[in-house]
């Protein structure tokens, strides 16, 4: 048996994009129940990508009983109905065998991992003051895409003197707009920057000078992308919720790895739940952006650890 249920999650303070704003985070949880043992797992639909929560529901409801892993690569595109689905049958085969998912997966149990922290798009006087309050923090996550964006960045240094940046334009910038910030950007130690240009339309990263390392978000969702993304950029974002779940996540991490590129492993604004697959790409990743469950003001049971040394791993009760 199948069943989604929507749940909606607190934040601690509007989260904003260049896109929009929330405040809460909207999810839907799937639960798979055979043989007397129930998986778990959690997608986010985005309408960025022409998902809702009842298109992503209708999607996951039309499935045939006893659906398999393998049977659900072709049943369903890559997106959220198939990545919730597709986790919750990993949490189910491990509560099955009484096994760790990774053990499974054939990938070394997790170590605890230093992970990104995510300033959200603001004036630069409120991204300071969120800076200065997060300065303690290794590396910050910067989200701009607007045509005003060098004040907010100036900011950000300002309160935050000695954390490494990274910078999540979310498609916001023109290829103009970019060259004329690049510069300033590695002025301010800005260490790699993420999907400067929409997608469809980066074509222009090939063209121009790549003065510091530019990472695919919305350009790159499945093994499939790859090809496209040859001579523009130099990382990958891998999100659940593109790939359509954990087996494929898996197939692109080595196939991106294979094709030279690093590797950033990122998630939508979701709870521990959703994190928590995800824990098992971060190995060998230059950036682990798992930061969801430190914006929400309530979370699942059981939720994801984040402490001085990191990310933990799940426990089994939250998944895997």
């Amino acid at each position: 048996m199948i069943t989604v249920t929507p749940e909606s999650f607190r934040l601690e303070q509007a989260f904003t994009i260049s896109r929009g704003s929330r405040t809460e985070a909207r999810v839907l949880t799937v639960a798979v129940t055979r043989d007397g043992v129930t998986g778990r797992g959690e997608c986010v639909p985005y309408a960025r990508y022409g998902e809702s929560l009842e298109s992503v529901t209708s999607q996951i409801n039309g499935l045939p009983e006893g659906v398999t892993r393998a049977d659900l690569q072709d049943a369903l595109p890559p997106g959220a109905a198939r990545n919730a689905v597709d986790c919750a049958l990993w949490d189910w085969e491990a509560k099955r065998a009484g096994r760790r998912a990774w053990e499974i997966a054939g990938v070394a149990a997790p170590p605890p991992v230093p992970i990104t922290y995510t300033l959200s798009l603001d004036t630069p006087e409120a991204m300071r003051a969120q800076a200065a309050a997060h300065a303690h923090r290794p590396l910050l996550k910067i989200k701009l895409g607007t045509p005003d964006d060098m004040p907010r960045l100036e900011a950000v240094r300002e309160g935050a003197p000695r954390s490494r940046i990274i910078v999540d334009a979310n498609e916001g910038w023109t290829a103009d707009i970019y060259a004329e910030l690049a510069p300033h950007l590695i002025r301010l130690g800005v260490a790699m920057v993420e999907q400067p240009l929409p997608a469809g339309q980066d074509g222009l990263l090939a063209e121009i000078v790549r003065p510091l390392p530019v990472c695919a978000d919305e350009s790159c969702h499945d093994r499939r992308s790859l090809p496209d993304l040859k001579g523009k950029y130099d990382l990958v974002n891998i999100k659940l919720d593109k790939t359509g779940g954990l087996t494929e996540a898996l197939a692109l991490r080595q196939a991106a790895l294979d094709a030279g590129y690093g590797l950033m492993i990122g998630c939508m604004v979701g709870s521990s739940l959703a994190m928590a697959p995800a824990v098992l790409l971060t190995a060998g990743a230059a950036y682990v952006d798992l930061d969801a469950p430190l914006l929400l003001a309530e979370d699942r049971a059981h939720p994801l650890r984040i402490d001085a040394a990191g990310l933990h791993p799940p426990c089994p009760a939250l998944w895997g």
